[in-house]
């Protein structure tokens, strides 16, 4: 695909999907900057002077925290709970609307002791945590309900009222009409369990500022709940997967995975029950009912997400039996988007359990939405580009396709991204973005495959012949059981110098690829049985080299002279330095000794003689190769030759 090409195809889609990430970034930017709180206004208003001095005062002394933690009915009960746990009872009386005349220790101890035997404090969640509390519920404005206590038949409502002190500062306590009926409650008491069973020693003993009776038992109720509820659940799970079958007459759709999570969520359901049964210190109860909570909201997103994979998992396989193939890609995309939306929902839950002021960070969230939004620019692009993906369907999972220079098959459309399996088997991750601005070409929405094949036939061939055998197989193709009435057509393609081209071509019916070369494999073996018919020969391609025997022949016999002319100038040259140093050895020798005069006379013609055959043969040799290179300058002709 050239560029020019590419641009056109996708330079359109690709504007329209950055404009509407640009468009939602800016939205979601203005959605967050509205939930930051009023009064960060008011108290700029203020800062402004525009409502008076009056309203500055005011403003200035609401701004200023209590300094023992009361501002909110929530902040009101966990600095008591954390006060009893130190111990501390005359920091815990602050939290309590005393009058002068009552004893702050003795009223504290009473409180605590009702609260040990039977004292339920609301979650975190549930208690309000601004300072003018929950106006809605149908108790007064400066009231608030956070728990009860419930000891036999007595049950008294835990109510925290807003005070107002002489130097006009506002804070909660737990109310002066709670704190009368206490002793009445204290009356109905009874020894708890872990009083009555605990041993002397351990009575007195601490470990982490708590009691080791205590901690002691609430390890061994967590233990025995657990084991308890698992074994009731994993029964009634599989007594359910027996029975649903026959009722409905289909499987149990959810899978055995729902155990854990499901044992999990009951635990912390009846857990803080059986410690309010058993007698444990609300010190100790209410961090574990926290830390529980927690727990159980960790399990019930587990058991959440082990659901919707069940049920999705049920309809994208509905979907591939009832071939609604299309809802494949949409199913994948929302389970994706459902489990987000779960994930961040449980994370919310989560830190306002662990204390966690979430106002707060919305408040943070709300001034730097902006920037957030539009440095997520690219994210919010592949999100609207995964939604374009899905909606448009260009692709589905499983189809093959073609985008780019990749193809493969498609296996996943997430939420920034989708993955194709090559034929290489690699996985090629594309953002939605860029995937959604692609030109795809999508195979598997084909539906017939091409049949296009060419045949050879040599040249040597009669031409009617030929013409019978192409009207032959343009009768085959319209005819055969395997092809439709789409395109079928035999035809004389090209006339070459060594062979005739025939094109075939045909459509077949098939719904993969596979099924497609089966059935081409039954046309093509059709086609060269009905070819055999025919005088006709197959051309194949061969390459052939043709030289002129005359001309070869000429070029031996002059090089054949020239070699032998060669040889003799150099056997004369080679006598002439032979014989001038031979009379100079003779006059040597003949100085010297008479009598080898003869011997070396005849040693140079012995010399002579093999230096003479040695010549000879090096230029038959010299001879040999030339011709070898002489040959490469022949003309030839090479082409393909039947």
């Amino acid at each position: 695909m050239s560029t020019e090409r590419y641009i056109k195809y996708a330079t359109p889609s690709s504007l329209f999907v950055k404009k509407i990430s640009v468009i939602v970034a800016l939205l979601l930017a203005l959605l967050i900057s509205l939930v930051m709180p009023v009064q960060v206004m008011a108290a700029e208003v203020g800062a402004l002077d525009l409502n008076g001095n009056d309203n500055k005062e005011e403003s200035s002394r609401t701004a200023i925290p209590d300094s023992f933690g009361r501002d909110t009915p929530r902040q009101t009960v966990q600095g008591f709970i954390s006060a009893l746990s130190e111990n501390d009872y005359l920091l815990a009386s602050n939290y309590l609307n005393l009058s002068k005349s009552d004893n702050p220790t003795t009223i504290v101890r009473q409180f605590k002791q009702a609260l040990d035997a039977g004292g339920r404090f609301q979650p975190d969640l549930q208690i309000n945590n601004t300072p003018e509390g929950n106006l809605t519920d149908q108790l007064a404005a400066n009231q608030e309900k956070v728990g009860n206590i419930s000891i036999n038949d007595k049950n008294v409502p835990l109510i925290l009222e807003r005070v107002v002190s002489e130097k006009g500062e506002q804070y909660w306590q737990f109310s002066t009409e709670t704190l009368s009926l206490v002793p009445e409650v204290i009356e109905n008491t009874r020894p708890t369990l872990i009083s009555q069973y605990t041993l002397e020693s351990l009575e007195d003993e601490q470990l982490f500022g708590y009691q080791l009776a205590d901690l002691l038992a609430a390890i061994i109720l967590t233990i025995s709940c657990f084991i308890l509820t698992y074994i009731v659940v994993w029964i009634s799970y599989h007594l359910l997967r027996i029975v649903y079958p026959r009722v409905r007459g289909i499987p149990l759709p959810f899978p055995n995975k729902v155990i854990l999570p499901l044992s999990v969520v009951v635990m912390a359901l009846i857990l803080s029950e059986v410690m309010v049964y058993a007698g444990v210190s609300v010190t100790l109860r209410e961090p574990i009912n926290r830390f529980t909570e927690i727990a159980s909201w960790l399990a019930v997103t587990w058991l959440l997400l082990r659901i919707i994979d069940a049920i999705f998992t049920r309809a994208i396989n509905l979907s591939y039996r009832k071939n609604f193939t299309e809802r494949v890609s949409i199913l994948g995309l929302l389970s994706k988007v459902v489990k987000a939306l779960l994930l961040i929902f449980a994370v919310i839950v989560i830190f306002g359990n662990l204390g966690f002021d979430l106002t707060t960070g919305i408040a943070a969230l709300g001034v730097g939405g902006l920037a957030l939004a539009l440095g997520a620019q690219k994210t919010i692009e592949n999100l609207v580009g995964s939604v374009v993906v899905v909606a448009d369907s260009p692709v589905r999972i499983g189809d093959y396709c073609k985008f780019g220079d990749q193809e493969g098959t498609v296996i996943d459309i997430g939420i920034r991204s989708s993955r194709v399996r090559t034929l290489n088997r690699t996985v090629v991750t594309v953002p939605n973005g860029d995937f959604s601005s692609m030109q795809i070409e999508n195979f598997t929405s084909r539906d017939m495959f091409h049949f296009l094949h060419n045949l050879y036939i040599k040249r040597s061939a009669d031409i009617d012949e030929v013409f019978r055998m192409v009207s032959d197989l343009d009768k085959l193709l319209n005819e055969h059981e395997l092809t439709n009435q789409e395109w079928n057509q035999a035809n004389i393609l090209e006339l070459r110098q060594d062979c005739y081209i025939i094109q075939l071509r045909a459509y077949i019916n098939s719904f993969d690829i596979i099924e497609f070369y089966g059935k081409q494999d039954i046309l093509l073996v059709d086609i060269l049985t009905r070819v055999k018919k025919y005088k006709v020969e197959h051309a194949l391609p061969t390459q052939q080299l043709i030289v002129n025997q005359g001309d070869l022949e000429q070029e031996n016999h002059s090089e054949d002279e020239e070699a032998q002319a060669a040889d003799e100038s150099s056997n004369d040259n080679e006598t002439d330095a032979v014989g001038s140093d031979g009379v100079d050895e003779i006059q040597n020798e003949a100085k010297a000794a008479d009598d080898r005069v003869d011997n070396k006379v005849d040693s140079k013609a012995d010399n002579k003689t093999s230096l003479k055959k040695a010549r000879k043969h090096s230029g038959r040799a010299l001879a040999r190769r030339k011709f070898k290179r002489a040959k490469k300058g022949f003309s030839l002709s090479i082409w393909n030759q039947p």
